[in-house]
């Protein structure tokens, strides 16, 4: 028993037709395929593609040899008919405007543009009023507005770290003039390190650290190396 294997261009997997022979024709293998997949010879046709050499077969009586694979499209009898619609163009108005007088006057620059207020009614091209609206959108952005010195007072949440204070920047610091005045040293936090682990200390302790909860205390590790010293 020999075959040909098909598959629609619009699916994945194959399909066989058997017959008898070393070779079907194109008009067998259509009527086959068609009693295989429940189509009508009046509402369609099909077109049968060679798969690995992408020959269409158009002859009825050609000879498709055993074990080949074709790709199956289905088309219209008679081939695409027009919709059958007519559009009217009306030309009065092309006729008109060619005796309309043409607006000569030269197009806004790109830099004029991005000043323009209303690029609604500018004389540009679209694509002119694109780039200047993505432009106008931009410029407040752009880095030359960009102020690099400090304006106004700090936020309230910024310390002075020369004095442990609100209120100034550290550059604007009173103890900047008088370098004799140590500045506080900053207090550590215990972040991170379990209270199982700490021993509450006084403030002022070598190592001293606060707590979340408002108290000093020492890593248990740290006190006793305190202790024994080096």
């Amino acid at each position: 028993m020999s075959c040909v294997h098909y598959k629609f261009s619009s699916k994945l997997d194959y399909n066989t037709v058997t017959f008898d022979g070393l070779h079907i024709t194109l008009a067998e293998l259509k009527r086959q395929i068609m009693g295989r997949e429940r189509l009508k010879a009046t509402d369609c046709d099909l077109q049968i593609t060679n798969a690995q050499t992408r020959e269409e077969y158009t002859d009825e009586e050609v000879h498709i040899p055993k074990h080949s694979s074709v790709i199956v499209r289905r088309t219209p009898i008679g081939g695409v008919k027009p919709a059958g619609r007519t559009f009217i163009v009306d030309r009065s108005d092309m006729a008109a405007g060619s005796s309309r007088p043409t607006d000569s006057s030269p197009s806004v620059s790109l830099a004029q543009l991005s000043k323009t207020a209303n690029l609604a009614e500018a004389n540009a091209s679209e694509d002119d009023k694109i780039r200047a609206m993505m432009s106008q959108s931009n410029s407040e952005y752009d880095p030359i507005h960009y102020s690099k010195k400090a304006v106004g007072p700090p936020p309230a949440h910024y310390t002075c770290y020369r004095c442990g204070k609100n209120g100034h920047y550290i550059k604007h610091c009173p103890m900047q003039m008088d370098k004799s005045v140590e500045a506080p040293k900053p207090v550590r936090t215990s972040k991170g390190i379990p209270q199982s682990f700490m021993v509450k200390a006084e403030p002022g302790t070598k190592g001293a650290m606060l707590t979340s909860t408002g108290e000093y205390a020492i890593p248990a590790i740290d006190a006793e190396a305190y202790v024994l010293g080096k």
